[in-house]
């Protein structure tokens, strides 16, 4: 049975869902600094739209003429994001009212309050430091760390899905392993958006012609960089673009891998349902990202990508939920008739 809070967290995961995708909307066309400034736009609440009030956006921001377009995009990001917020803060609010009941989360609901405030924070800093490509990167990774840890709120209060106490100590492991992995390449991902490098290899299964074309790893890394006077477009050089671009597709293949290991060992110890849900989320993102660098980053199919990586995010965190240890369960030998039981079941 459910607990309080279930059919709220839900919503919740279904609007981190859609704030992340608006973000991702929001950089793929260009309009992250669609308003200069931060948390209104060239002052107003919304978007100018009147004669009279662009003329006073511009005498503001003589330096950034308006895109309406662009604008909304921005503003619509921020108006979704701050109703997740508080519907978040209600969902802290909620976890503390309900604290003393047995197997109410606390810590998570809080803890997601603090990671939507500083998401909020990097909001501002990304629109302030004018796409900082670090800022844009942690901006990301705090929405999908949201995304993903509203999705586990969700399941904790849902009452369902029970752990699976004969699970091998191996597979999971394996399962930490490869979480860590997906989220590497989620950064990876996040790195190539945040300094344009998608298109920097644009044919397959090379780039630019060439197994190994010349890459300037050094400054395509270079994390430690100034904060320049405007990062829209980006300001690498394409060796350095290339670099990002072809860690992306190494580390793709590493997740795969491992995700098809992870797989395997789920098919064998009978979790059937997981292994064909992962094996789904993989052979989509991988088809994805062949698409988008066959077909030259079409905006539909980049957003797909975006979706297919939070996907297969949450496919790890579910993943995760079902092989997570049964409180109470102690790490000792099992005697060999437990071992025999273990085994069966797991057969």
């Amino acid at each position: 049975m459910s607990r309080p809070g279930f059919g709220l967290a839900i919503f919740a995961t279904l609007l981190a869902a859609v704030v992340v995708m608006l973000g991702a909307y929001t950089r793929l066309t260009h309009a992250g600094l669609g308003c200069p400034d931060w948390p209104g736009c060239y002052g107003f609440l919304g978007v100018p739209m009147s004669e009279r009030a662009q003329e006073v956006a511009a005498l503001r921001f003589p330096d950034a003429p308006l895109e309406i377009d662009k604008g909304w995009n921005e503003m619509v990001h921020r108006y979704v994001a701050g109703l997740l917020g508080l519907v978040i803060l209600v969902l802290a609010l909620r976890a503390i009212q309900w604290r003393d009941r047995q197997g109410q989360p606390l810590r998570l609901p809080l803890l997601l309050l603090g990671l939507v405030i500083l998401q909020a924070a990097f909001g501002m800093w990304t629109v302030t430091l004018k796409l900082w490509p670090q800022v844009v990167l942690a901006h990301l990774l705090g929405g999908f760390a949201t995304l993903g840890l509203l999705f586990l709120l969700s399941l904790r209060l849902s009452g369902r899905l029970p752990p699976l106490p004969a699970v091998p100590r191996l597979l999971r492991l394996l399962a930490w392993l490869t979480l860590l992995l997906v989220i590497g390449q989620i950064s990876l991902g996040g790195w190539v958006s945040a300094n344009y490098a998608a298109l920097a290899c644009i044919d397959l299964p090379t780039c630019q012609g060439q197994w190994w074309p010349p890459m300037d790893f050094t400054h395509g890394f270079h994390v430690a960089q100034e904060k320049g006077p405007n990062y829209l477009g980006g300001q690498l050089d394409g060796a350095a673009r290339t670099a990002i671009h072809v860690s992306h597709r190494l580390g793709a293949l590493v997740v795969g891998l491992f995700v098809l290991l992870l797989a395997w060992r789920l098919h064998a110890a009978g979790l059937r349902r997981l292994a064909k849900g992962l094996l789904l989320a993989l052979l989509l993102q991988l088809a994805l990202g062949v698409a988008n660098v066959l077909l030259h980053l079409p905006l539909p199919v980049a957003l797909a990508h975006n979706a297919g990586g939070a996907a297969l995010l949450l496919m790890m965190v579910l993943i995760h939920f079902r092989l997570r240890r049964p409180a109470g369960v102690l790490l000792v030998r099992p005697l060999p008739e437990r071992q025999a039981v273990r085994e069966g079941a797991l057969s």
